[in-house]
């Protein structure tokens, strides 16, 4: 395997291929000097800096520069032709390339699927509708080049982007705190925690237990990321004896299996409404003028004895001053046009004030907006770089309230906030009086997602001495400070939600398994933890087929949760038909049996993934 990066993905991602699916991996990585500041300095950097020792103990061993295929690291300023020769991408089985430049991604993958066709190729874009333009003319090419179809097998090309991984997760940890949310091609999988069942109390399970939580909830013990983190952290994928038999122990439940429909329209089209159009202040002011009017009608009427709408007319005429002068009429009369005309001086500043203001919504509806007044529970977003503006997009999908919080007027995501009408509060969010601004003393929940760690925890910071309650999620790069961020604020705060996310931690495991020619649906983070989703075909993994899916499941490793049929078909074994649009059948019977044409969708752990998808275990078999 090969991995060409510059930041902490690429570290992370050769940490994953080499200590959890046992392969041979060369990283290619820029030279120290110039290096982008790897922000992970915990398991994924010991782990990239254990490869070198592997490989100078292999140059000592060997006495030439040659580590006879061990792992190693190579230092190049970009993926040239040269560099890729130099990594042996003409005998690799995979290389990923997850340089934080979209360009530098697709000129290494047109280079190096011209060296060798049978290569599978994972790229890390942002631009999605450039991947998927990229991905079919690489495949088209990997078919000429060798004349037969790639399939998933090898030369087939995957393009990911670490953003799109994560945002789900992020999105769901700050809308309702526990649940996790993997959302893959219109795939919705939802992941409640649940808190410990009452005694004589019975847990529902779903459709089924993904994992046990640490002994209490406020306990961050075992939440370090590891995954032999012991008895006291997460227990992931237990059977129902496991279940059974935990006291005092939370669980993580799939509840909830949907399609999910198209997005929302990005901004609604149209004339705004009322209340965006006149300030609240202005509003009170032509109810007054309302309610004088009316009163003034009932009292003409009681005078004059007319008709009410006869009275409300004459009352009009006398308020934009069109009606005769009233000197020949009762006394009563005369003060009532009066009145009237005092009312109707008042209305001329009113409504030019309207006019004045309903121009200026309309002028600015391509502008940024400002928190509206009284907003209250919404989710306050710190960052719009490319993880923050797919977080908002998504939040804008489920209709969910937002105010972004961004320092650079000319941020990645500035554009996707005018086009969705967001409000955002420019300014730095570390400065005094940012935070009010974007209302977090009302606020629902604050996602802190910019790029550096400090500053997130900085806002997280102020904003629980604003609101100790507050829900409150962090995007941290360093494993250690993270772990070490996160027991602290639960600790200090026991009563609030607190949540720490790795970007790299959650998208890692995905590009590691599209370099082992697998389709990874997504990633749902358990404690400091993370649980694999895959589509796997049954064919030739002799742990699956010919089993039932009660034999085929094997706790703390992997369970078979949805099989794929095509449209309208039907399971044999008395699994239930679903619906045409739906093609995939869950809550399969313990009695169905996994056939070769199968395929299915996993839930696993990364090291059970990799024992039964791995090359380990294919050897095994073929043996």
């Amino acid at each position: 395997m090969v991995v060409c990066g510059d930041d902490g993905l690429a570290h992370r991602l050769a940490a994953e291929l080499r200590g959890v699916y046992r392969e041979q991996v060369t990283l290619v990585v820029p030279p120290a000097g110039r290096r982008v500041r790897q922000p992970v300095v915990g398991r994924a950097r010991a782990a990239s800096a254990a490869l070198l020792d592997m490989v100078n103990a292999a140059v000592n061993r060997t006495g030439n520069g040659d580590p006879g295929g061990a792992d190693r690291e190579l230092d190049a300023t970009e993926p040239t032709e040269d560099v890729l020769a130099d990594a042996g991408v003409e005998r690799a089985t995979a290389l990923a390339l997850v340089y934080d430049d979209d360009e530098t991604n697709i000129r290494a993958a047109l280079t190096a699927r011209r060296l060798n066709p049978r290569l599978r190729l994972v790229l890390r874009l942002y631009n999605r509708r450039l991947g998927q333009h990229i991905e079919e003319l690489l495949d088209q090419s990997a078919t000429l080049a060798t004349g037969d179809g790639a399939g998933a097998g090898a030369g087939s090309t995957t393009v990911l982007s670490d953003a799109d991984t994560a945002a789900p997760a992020l999105a769901a940890t700050a809308l309702v705190g526990t649940s996790k949310v993997v959302e893959t091609d219109g795939l919705l999988l939802r992941a409640v925690e649940r808190n410990p069942p009452r005694p004589g109390e019975v847990a529902d399970p779903g459709l089924c237990t993904l994992a046990l939580l640490s002994a209490t909830s406020n306990d961050p013990a075992g939440a370090d990321g590891s995954e032999d983190s012991g008895e006291q952290g997460p227990q992931l994928l237990p059977d129902a004896a496991a279940v059974e038999a935990a006291t005092g122990r939370g669980t993580v439940a799939l509840e909830q299996v949907s399609y999910s429909g198209p997005p929302l329209a990005a901004g609604r089209a149209g004339v705004p409404a009322f209340g965006e159009l006149f300030s609240r202040r202005l509003r009170w002011s032509l109810a007054g003028l309302a309610a004088c009017v009316v009163a003034l009608a009932v009292a003409l009427m009681l005078v004059t004895g007319d008709h009410p709408l006869h009275a409300t007319y004459v009352t009009l005429l006398d308020l934009f001053s069109i009606n005769e002068p009233a000197h020949n009429k009762d006394t009563g009369r005369q003060i009532l046009q009066l009145l009237s005309g005092f009312v109707g001086l008042l209305l001329l500043p009113v409504l030019l004030a309207a006019v004045l203001e309903a121009l200026g919504t309309f002028r600015s509806a391509s502008a940024l907006r400002k928190p509206p007044r009284g907003l209250g529970g919404h989710v306050v977003l710190l960052g719009l770089g490319k993880i923050g503006t797919r977080v908002l997009t998504r939040l804008r999908e489920m209709d969910i309230p937002v105010v972004c919080v961004e320092a650079d007027p000319e941020a990645r995501g500035m554009a996707t906030a005018r086009r969705l009408r967001v409000p955002v509060v420019l300014g730095d969010v570390t400065q005094e009086g940012v935070l009010e601004a974007a209302k977090i003393h009302r606020a629902h929940s604050l996602l802190a997602l910019t790029s550096v760690d400090t500053t997130n925890l900085e806002a997280v910071l102020y904003a629980r001495s604003v609101r100790s309650r507050l829900r409150v999620v962090l995007r941290l790069y360093d494993d250690d400070f993270a772990t070490a961020v996160y027991r602290t604020l639960r600790a200090a705060h026991p009563g609030a939600l607190t949540r720490s996310r790795s970007v790299t931690h959650l998208a890692a495991p995905s590009f590691a398994g599209a370099m082992m020619g697998r389709q990874i649906l997504g990633a749902i983070p358990v404690e400091r933890r993370v649980l694999l989703f895959a589509a796997v075909e049954v064919a030739g993994h002799p742990q699956l087929e010919g089993k039932t899916v009660g034999e085929a499941f094997r706790a703390g490793a992997w369970r078979v949760l949805a099989l794929e049929v095509s449209d309208g078909g039907r399971a044999e074994g008395g699994a239930p038909e679903r619906a045409r649009e739906s093609r995939l059948v869950w809550e399969l019977p313990d009695t169905y049996v996994l056939r070769g044409s199968d395929r299915v969708v996993l839930a696993a752990t990364r090291r059970g993934l990799a024992e039964l998808l791995g090359r380990r275990a294919r050897r095994g078999a073929d043996v």
